[in-house]
């Protein structure tokens, strides 16, 4: 019985962890979205990122918010680990269920170094 209620638990844990948007990372805090690149800054290429939040099972239960809020905190870390602090976003891929329900979010980026 013990077995069950600890099991049990933990499919609640888990599934109430996949409802919240992905965090931002200090590093990640530091990286700025923008449409286009500033030109009155001298920038660097650095690389291309991806990121996104929510899948099959857990975009269902997952708020379009913290989708697309988990969306482009996983994309600002994933420039910070490039060394970047600008991130241009060049393509947005919604995707969804067979009832047209927002069930991930992925945006594709060019991340920069700009000064």
């Amino acid at each position: 019985m013990r077995v069950y209620l600890l099991a049990a638990s933990l499919c609640s844990a888990a599934l109430l962890a996949g409802c919240m948007a992905n965090s931002v990372t200090e590093q990640g805090q530091q990286v700025v979205i923008v449409q286009s690149l500033p030109s009155q800054y001298e920038c660097t290429y650095k690389g291309e990122v991806v990121g996104s939040q929510g899948n099959w099972f857990t975009g269902g239960w997952t708020s379009n918010r913290n989708l697309a809020l988990g969306a482009r905190n996983d994309l600002r870390n994933e420039a910070a680990k490039l060394g970047a602090n600008v991130v241009v976003i060049t393509e947005t891929i919604n995707a969804t269920d067979d009832e047209n329900s927002l069930e991930n979010i992925t945006h594709v980026g060019r991340a920069y170094i700009c000064r």
